[in-house]
């Protein structure tokens, strides 16, 4: 029979401030899924006439998305946010969103007028 501190230790609770490893925190490095082309438009319907830059058909990967969201807003300078699947960017930020998307490996389209 073992002690309670060696049956805890197991279960992955450790007696130390250090938190304990298991196989699956360790961290992954996620790649995009780089073949569809990925859709830039803006759109002003229903937001009160105040243009935004919509990124559509973008890998369904939500660490991924909320980084690339973070890393467009930084070199854009604007507001924006993850929602559906998509990134929305405040104003009109396609070609600087084109720009940062093509470096990334993606083949992009602007969409729309």
């Amino acid at each position: 029979m073992s002690s309670l501190s060696e049956q805890l230790k197991n279960l992955g609770f450790s007696s130390s401030n250090e938190p304990a490893t298991t196989p699956d925190a360790q961290t992954q490095e996620v790649t995009p899924d780089t073949s569809l082309p990925v859709r830039i438009q803006r759109q002003t319907k229903g937001r009160k006439g105040k243009g935004v830059t919509v990124l559509l058909d973008l890998p369904a990967q939500e660490e991924l998305l909320q980084r690339y969201a973070k890393a467009l807003r930084k070199q854009c300078g604007v507001g924006g946010s993850v929602k559906n699947g998509t990134i929305e960017l405040q104003g009109d930020q396609r070609a600087a969103s084109k720009a940062y998307l093509e470096q990334q490996g993606f083949t992009v389209k602007l969409a729309g007028g």
